[in-house]
């Protein structure tokens, strides 16, 4: 397998650009099977959970092909006139969190789905019961076993459904169930992340009719057919996040392209309390970072609180931080794989729990790494960049998940990284 090998402590300069959301990506693809017409989608990011999900839609029935144009160069067009329900028969399924995304469409559109339960990171238990729940109010019957879950209903009727948790994909799952069903759904204590706005304008540009995308009330007036339509997905917040801790831990000054600076508002809070300077453009923002960052705590929380794919590389920003952060977790109870690894880096860092507690240090040391999750290994890349000496970062076919050609796009900006 591949690793980084990274020489830290050099200042970086210049501008990187951020790709399409990947988080936007995988429930767009996933609603594209609403309709029988073809859709283009711009602005994929080429990773592996994309490609995963598009062997998913394959294996479906759908005709997945590349298309030129749009303001993003590169898109995918999906055609699903014709779609298999029986989602167990996917290999891909348990490579990605996302692979049950294709429930609600195929349930909505077929009127019945069977789906093995969802892979990805193993950062902790990520329980779909919300999602049945929500399949059951609006009318289909539920029934599992051997690992697979079965879903069937004669129509799928509105309901009012309120989420114990506000789930993104139960919200997700929820919206496009929706969106065919007869009558009004309405969903109380949604999710209010970004990427639930961009799937519900998506939606309605299908010829859905969806209102409060955003709030934690959504409604979903349930349609006969949905035509599809070419959109642009919105830009990734995270790789934006970890770009602007990169020019934090190596005290310099990058601008970022391609951003929304509206969707980055808790992590821009977060890092301004820290000392770091941040201007915000219209689709960028400038981080100049302070040559000494202060400590802050954080406790991840849904949207619009700090988000917990930050929770790792801000992990990092701390451990050279002056003073004593802590950082609580409250997403995901196994969240937390990377801390060991940045402690052979020489961080005092220790975890208790759903705890960290870090106290800063002048220097990290450069060490042989391994990432066990996505937003861990691109921690780790980030420790690296202040590290003194050499980093062997192993694993990172983890972090390929998630960021597309991150060591290529941090060499343009000074980072001394090679993939071998």
């Amino acid at each position: 397998m591949s690793k980084f090998v990274i020489v830290g402590q050099n200042s970086l300069e210049g501008s990187i650009s951020v790709d399409g959301s990947k988080n936007s990506s995988l429930p767009i693809l996933a609603a594209t099977l609403l309709a029988q017409g073809c859709s283009t989608i711009y602005g994929i990011p080429s990773l592996a959970d994309i490609q995963n999900m598009c062997n998913i839609l394959k294996c479906l029935g759908a005709e997945v092909s590349t298309a030129k144009g749009g303001a993003s160069g590169l898109g995918l067009t999906i055609s699903c006139k014709k779609l298999n329900p029986d989602v167990s028969q996917c290999e891909n399924t348990g490579l990605i969190r996302a692979s049950f995304l294709v429930a609600g469409p195929l349930l909505a559109r077929c009127k019945k789905v069977k789906i093995s339960m969802p892979g990805g990171c193993p950062i902790g238990l990520r329980p779909v019961d919300l999602h049945l729940k929500g399949f059951h109010a609006l009318g289909a019957k539920i029934s599992t076993g051997h690992g697979f879950i079965e879903a069937k209903c004669k129509n799928l009727t509105g309901a009012v459904i309120y989420l114990d948790f506000p789930s993104v994909g139960a919200t997700e799952n929820l919206m496009m169930a929706a969106s065919l069903a007869t009558g009004q759904t309405i969903i109380e204590n949604a999710a209010i992340e970004p990427e639930i706005v961009d799937l519900a304008n998506f939606i309605n540009a299908m010829g859905g009719q969806i209102t409060g995308a955003g709030t934690d009330l959504i409604k979903i007036s349930g349609v006969k057919e949905l035509d599809g339509q070419g959109y642009t997905v919105i830009p990734d917040r995270i790789e934006a996040g970890t770009y602007a801790v990169a020019a934090a831990m190596t005290n310099s000054k990058i601008q970022i392209n391609n951003v929304i600076p509206g969707h980055l508002k808790p992590m821009i809070a977060k890092m301004r309390e820290t000392g770091i300077e941040i201007t915000e453009g219209d689709s960028q923002i400038t981080v100049n970072a302070a040559d000494k960052i202060k400590a802050a705590d954080i406790k991840t929380l849904p949207y619009p609180g700090f988000p917990t794919d930050m929770q790792a590389p801000f992990s990092s920003l701390m451990t050279v931080a002056s003073g004593t952060s802590i950082i609580v977790e409250t997403i995901f109870e196994n969240r937390f794989l990377h801390i060991s690894e940045l402690a052979k880096m020489g961080a005092n860092i220790k975890a208790e729990g759903r705890t960290v507690v870090i106290e800063g240090v002048k220097s990290l040391t450069g060490a042989k790494v391994r990432a066990y999750d996505l937003r861990g290994g691109a921690a780790l890349v980030l420790a690296a960049l202040a590290s003194e000496g050499e980093t062997e970062i192993s694993g990172i076919e983890h972090i390929d998940r998630g960021y597309l050609k991150l060591d290529e796009k941090l060499s343009t900006i000074g980072v001394n990284i090679i993939r071998v």
